[in-house]
Order: C-alpha cells, then sequence, then structure tokens
C-alpha cells in the first residue's frame, strides 16, 4: 500500500491551479440569481397571490390549493428560462444529510413542461430506506414531503429544488426540519407574549441563526490513499507530527493558493444560491478553515448550511480538494465545530439580545436575558442531548472545543448586571460610557471594549448581542441544537408570561411582577453561569457540586431526550410526541452503534492487513542486519531493541484486534439498542481504540518511512 501513498505525493506536486472568475466584481450583480425569493414572485404573481403567499409565510398558515398552482406556474417558468430541466423536493431525512428524488418537467403524453401545484406542494419519496426508528416497518414504504414556502425555492445545477418536510405515511415525522419549524412557531408564539407586556405593536419574534462553519481542506490524492478518511471520516491511525498547531501561525495567516481558489469557486457558487458567505479565514490547526455567513432567520440559515456544506464538497472536486467536516479527523488538533451565533428578533426591528440606554427596553433585554439563562438551567441536558454525535465524542472538552458540561458564561459586567438585580432590584445598565483600552502607540486610536470578553471553554456564550452555542459540532444539522434551544426557550417564556399575568390580575405593578420574577429567575439559575476556564480540573469538581452533570459519550447524552421533563416540553409545544422522540433516540443509538462499528473495522482491516505485514517486513530487514552485524563482530543490541519494540506492538495490536472482533460478536447480540450503543461504547470503544491506535502510531516511528504504508499526518496536514 505504500506505492499509493508516493504516487500520490506524486500527484499533489503535479496538481495545477484551477482559475475561477466571478461573473461580475460586484456580488450584488448576481447574489441570488438561482433564487427564486420574495422578490422574485413579487414580480411574476398577481399581487393578489403574492399577498397571500407572503402572509402565509408570515403567520405561519397552509397555503391553498389555488395559489399553489398559481406559484407552481410562476417558478417553472423561471426554472426553464434558466435552462433547468428537472424538480426536486429537497428534504433532511434523519440521516445527517439531505435528500432528494429528481423528476423532469417534461411530460411526454402531453409533448409539453409541466408543473403543477400539487407537484409543488407535495411529493411521495419511497420511505422505507430511511431511519425511522421502528414507527415504520420496512415493507411500509410510502413516505410524504411538503413543500415549506419559509424557505426559497432555488436552482442547483439544472434542478428546481424545493425545501420542504419529511413525513410518515401515519403522519410522524421524518426529518430535522419539521419540529425545526414547530419549535420555531413555538418561540415566536411564547416571545412575542412577553414583548406585548412591554409593547403591544410587537406581532411576531422571529429567531434567527449566524452558523460559523469549521472545516479541514486536504489533497485529493492524498485523501484517497487514507482507507480511514474515505470509511469514517477520520484518521483513526497517525502520530502527531513534530509540528502541528503549537507554533499558532497558521490562525489568520495567508491563505495557501489553491484552497484559496477553492474559497473564492465554493463564494460565487453560494452567493448565487443567495447563502450570504462572508467571512473566511484560517483557523487554528493546519489545513483548517472557518467561512460564516450572515444571520438568517433560523431555518433558511439551517437550510443554506446544509445546502452551502454540499456546495463545498462538490467544488472541493473541481479542485481536486477534499473539504472534511468530522468533528475530529486529526487527533491531537483542533475539532471542527458549527458555532450557532442566535438571537431573537421582533418585527419593529428590536434584538431582544441586545441592551439599551432606554430603561424600558432594558427591562426587556433582561426579561429575555435571564430567561434564556433560566431555560439552559432547566433543560441543561436536553442541550447536551443534541449536539451528541460520534465525532463530538471526541472534540468536546479538547482544543478549543467547549467541554461536555453545558454552562453559560456571560461576562463580568452581565454578572455585575445580574447581581445587582437579584440583590437589589435595579435594572440599570450603563450604556452611555463606552471602555477604551489605551495602547499607547499615538498613531493607533483607543480600542473600543465589549462589554463582555469571548470564552472558548464556554459551550453557551453571551457575546453582547447575541448567545452562542459553540458545542454544535462541525458535521452535525444545526437543526437539531436549535430545534430544542428554542422549544426551552419558548418554554421558559411561557412560563413567565403566566405567572407574571397572574401577578398583574392579583394587583401587582407589572414592573415589580417582572423584577420580581426575575430576581427568582436569577437566584435558581446561577449554578449554570461560569466564567473560568472550562478545560480545569477545579471546574470538573465545581461543576459536580453545582450538580451539572458531565456526560462524555453519546449513548448516555441521548438519555435526556426521554426523561420526563423533556418529553412533556416536546408535546406540551406540539413539537415531537413522545413516539416520535423514542423513535429519534432509536435512529441515533442505531447511527452511533453503525459509526463504531465501521471504525472497528477500518481499524482492524488497517492493522492486520496493512500495518503488520509491513511492520513484519521491515523487522525481517533488521534482522538481517542483526544477523550481519553480528558476523561482523558488531555490537547488534540497538537494532535487536528495536526488533524487540516492534514484536511489542505487533503482538499489542493484533492481541487487541482480535479481542475486539470477539467483543463485538457479543455485542451484536444484545437485543436492546440502548444497551448495545452503550457496549460499544465502553467495550470496543473506550477499551480498544486507544490501545490499538497507540501501538500503530508507536510503529510510524519504528518502521522505515519509505515502507510506511499510510499518508502521515505531516503530509495531510502540510502539503497542498
Amino acid at each position: 500500500m505504500a506505492h499509493l501513498r508516493f504516487e500520490a505525493l506524486k500527484r499533489l506536486s503535479e496538481q495545477p491551479r484551477v482559475h475561477v472568475d466571478a461573473p461580475s466584481p460586484n456580488v450584488s450583480d448576481y447574489f441570488g440569481e438561482n433564487v427564486f425569493s420574495l422578490e422574485q414572485m413579487r414580480g411574476s404573481l398577481s399581487a393578489a397571490v403574492f399577498k397571500k403567499v407572503s402572509q402565509a409565510i408570515v403567520n405561519h398558515e397552509k397555503i391553498d390549493e389555488a395559489t399553489a398552482d398559481a406559484v407552481a406556474s410562476a417558478v417553472k417558468s423561471w426554472a426553464l428560462s434558466k435552462g433547468a430541466t428537472h424538480f426536486t423536493h429537497w428534504f433532511q431525512p434523519l440521516t445527517g444529510g439531505t435528500a432528494e428524488k429528481h423528476d423532469s418537467f417534461f411530460d411526454a403524453k402531453a409533448g409539453i413542461e409541466r408543473f403543477k401545484g400539487s407537484e409543488l406542494v407535495q411529493q411521495e419519496p419511497d420511505a422505507s430506506s430511511f431511519p425511522s426508528g421502528g414507527i415504520r416497518s420496512t415493507f411500509e414504504a410510502r413516505g410524504y414531503t411538503a413543500w415549506d414556502p419559509t424557505s426559497p425555492m432555488f436552482l442547483y445545477g439544472k434542478t428546481l429544488c424545493i425545501p420542504t418536510v419529511f413525513v410518515s405515511y401515519t403522519g410522524e415525522t421524518l426529518d430535522a426540519k419539521g419540529p425545526l419549524l414547530k419549535a420555531l412557531k413555538a418561540v415566536d408564539k411564547a416571545a412575542t407574549q412577553v414583548c406585548q407586556l412591554f409593547d403591544k405593536d410587537i406581532q411576531h419574534v422571529t429567531a434567527s441563526l449566524g452558523p460559523e462553519q469549521e472545516y479541514f481542506v486536504i489533497d485529493e490524492a492524498l485523501y484517497n490513499a487514507r482507507p480511514d478518511l474515505i470509511m469514517a471520516g477520520r484518521t483513526v491511525f497517525g502520530h502527531s507530527p513534530a509540528r502541528g498547531q503549537q507554533m499558532e501561525d497558521h490562525y489568520f495567516a495567508s491563505i495557501p493558493s489553491r484552497v484559496y481558489d477553492f474559497m473564492k469557486d465554493f463564494e460565487i457558487e453560494c452567493w448565487k444560491l443567495g447563502i450570504p458567505v462572508r467571512t473566511r479565514h484560517n483557523e487554528v490547526a493546519p489545513s483548517q478553515f472557518e467561512v460564516a455567513p450572515l444571520f438568517e432567520e433560523v431555518n433558511v440559515a439551517n437550510d443554506h448550511n446544509q445546502l452551502m456544506m454540499d456546495v463545498m464538497w462538490r467544488v472541493a472536486g473541481k479542485h481536486k480538494l477534499k473539504v472534511l467536516f468530522h468533528e475530529k479527523p486529526f487527533a491531537g488538533l483542533n475539532g471542527t465545530g458549527k458555532h450557532n451565533n442566535w438571537s431573537l428578533i421582533t418585527d419593529t426591528g428590536i434584538n431582544l439580545f441586545a441592551p439599551s440606554s432606554s430603561a424600558r427596553d432594558n427591562l426587556l433585554f433582561l426579561t429575555f436575558f435571564v430567561t434564556t439563562i433560566k431555560a439552559v438551567h432547566e433543560h441543561a441536558d436536553l442541550l447536551r442531548a443534541s449536539i451528541a454525535t460520534p465525532g463530538n465524542d471526541f472534540r468536546l472538552g479538547a482544543n478549543e472545543a467547549p467541554p461536555a458540561i453545558m454552562s453559560v458564561f456571560i461576562g463580568s459586567q452581565m454578572s455585575a448586571v445580574l447581581d445587582e438585580l437579584e440583590k437589589k432590584g435595579n435594572v440599570k445598565i450603563e450604556k452611555g460610557d463606552n471602555m477604551y483600552m489605551k495602547l499607547g502607540i499615538d498613531q493607533i486610536p483607543e480600542i473600543i471594549l465589549d462589554a463582555t470578553d469571548r470564552n472558548r471553554t464556554s459551550p453557551f456564550a453571551f457575546t453582547g448581542n447575541k448567545f452562542e452555542f459553540r458545542a454544535v459540532g462541525g458535521s452535525d444539522n444545526c437543526a437539531v441544537a436549535m430545534t430544542a434551544l428554542n422549544l426551552i426557550v419558548a418554554n421558559q417564556l411561557t412560563h413567565f408570561h403566566e405567572v407574571v399575568s397572574k401577578e398583574v390580575e392579583k394587583g401587582t405593578e407589572k414592573r415589580i411582577a417582572v423584577v420580581n420574577l426575575l430576581r427568582k429567575y436569577i437566584k435558581e439559575s446561577k449554578d449554570i453561569r461560569f466564567e473560568g476556564d472550562g478545560y480545569s480540573e477545579e471546574w470538573v469538581k465545581e461543576a459536580a457540586k453545582r450538580k451539572l452533570k458531565n456526560i462524555k459519550n453519546m449513548p448516555r447524552a441521548l438519555d435526556a431526550y426521554l426523561e420526563k421533563k423533556s418529553v412533556e416540553i416536546y408535546e406540551r409545544h406540539g413539537v415531537l410526541t413522545h413516539k416520535e422522540l423514542e423513535a429519534r433516540n432509536e435512529i441515533r443509538l442505531e447511527a452511533y452503534i453503525k459509526r463504531v462499528q465501521i471504525e472497528a473495522r477500518v481499524m482492524g482491516d488497517l492493522a492486520m492487513n496493512h500495518i503488520i505485514p509491513t511492520a513484519i517486513a521491515y523487522q525481517n530487514k533488521l534482522i538481517a542486519n542483526a544477523n550481519g552485524l553480528k558476523g561482523l563482530g558488531i555490537d547488534n543490541k540497538a537494532v535487536i531493541q528495536t526488533i524487540k519494540e516492534i514484536s511489542g506492538h505487533i503482538e499489542t495490536i493484533k492481541t487487541g484486534v482480535r479481542k475486539m472482533i470477539e467483543e463485538r460478536k457479543r455485542v451484536n447480540k444484545i437485543t436492546d439498542t440502548h444497551a448495545r450503543a452503550l457496549a460499544y461504547c465502553d467495550d470496543i470503544k473506550e477499551k480498544y481504540f486507544d490501545k490499538i491506535r497507540e501501538a500503530v502510531d508507536e510503529l510510524e516511528l519504528l518502521v522505515d518511512n519509505e515502507d510506511w504504508p499510510l499518508v502521515k499526518y505531516r503530509e495531510l496536514l502540510f502539503l497542498r
């Protein structure tokens, strides 16, 4: 296999750069050109039909058949004018990715291109092969996709893509979008009720999201020479290079030329699709990068993130590169996260997480600020479950990723504000005077300090006008975490409104009722607030004292979904039924089992069929060398010692792999999915993965570089 490695290195040296030309120097000239946006609708629909569509989107209402026919006719004409030949219902099944089934516009019987409103509104993909968690039997194949008008249709290649939800024949949701839409409706309703305690003009509240996407980029030929990357998305073996990220010289450094071309190319395609990508930069680890968009409504932002990852993957192929979204593709380096920057915005333009100089507005801000913290405190385990993935188990708690312990960072200024409010009922926030940092350099202006510092070790941090949920994994669908977050906040806001309304009915002044409840929330949720180093052992001990759980693996984290209080809020707000929650847990546990199983098989294959034969062949060379030295009367103790070291590592690997295989056979007989997932975690992954890897990585240092079969970390990370 070593020849594959060196052929890949040779091809890498011969890779030309791909020239990229933008359609125009001004992005505004082509931004959204492949999107059937509201503006596009306005120009192609009658005023009456457009009003119905736009009102339905704002008010979460169904669109009638006649309106759907009008939209279908308009979008068909638009798509055909841009060269489209097919349409598809684009949905997000519980596989972690997206799905689509293409149908042609062309009707052979009629001899014309045709697209009816009924085809826009509903389609029937075969649901039998998608995960259902036991809701549906394999032979029960029928499922439906239904148009989501709140997310714009778009043209991808020559196919019109229609964002949809995916449900079973019996009505259970089988996707990520459906529950998200329900949670967003719940938070809109609850937040609007609370806002109207302060301002009757507010009619809607929209949750917004800006997901910062981290990723690695490596050469395609090197990727193809690593079976573990192909099969598992991460390297199961690989000794740390002499130089990793310790120099901290990759962060924000000059972007490598091939990666720069790739970035320009995928940004152009994203802009055409209306995805508002804005920021790009090198991340901390070598070959790691980040792209960040502007904020959008959560549902649209999530659709765009899912679409953007697909665009990145496809465009990378043009440049003979591979994009890695796995949470921990390389051991010992920064993992890949998807930082979810979340806030709530009123239809009057107020960011509910932005402090103000107005006393009334500050009370409104503090209401949402404190209520969110209270929600996180009440349902920290549910938030932890929402970001549980096999890859995140490797990422959380190391290399700038937040720990598995859920906590909230709010900064020293807001901590002082809440302390003051709790003790004295004072809601004043000093906004008039900015804080300045004087640098002592005449030509450099004073730097205005933000109200809060940033804490990379916090899973859920307030950053001045939004909360940043940093714990979401790089390959995950944001919808899962956003459904949980918006739901728990909606639930807490509902409780807030109920309590305040009752107090006002009793005769308590509204402002007093609000302040009293906020003081109560602050006191009750104080344990979730933490301002220090989330990696420290002191925090682990302190968190335990505060009864904050430190759940380090996915199977145990998922238990929170089926706790009584979790089931109650999902059902109370109509987001998921108990049956649907059980099904999703089953799906995610099965996914965990399959992922660990695949990684174990990859480890066994590479170890037994590639690593050990290579080590034995090199050992034979050393034996010949030792015998030659002995014949010449030269001391061969050092060579013999190396031979013994290699033998020890070979024995460790063979024994570990064989025991792991036998353990898999035993575990696979466990019928209960949860118990089987725990066994795969504890008795296979935790027991054998690191032990086998350590022996293989030690052999990498002992075996001749010319013989080693796997592309090394130094090559994967530094050669482009």
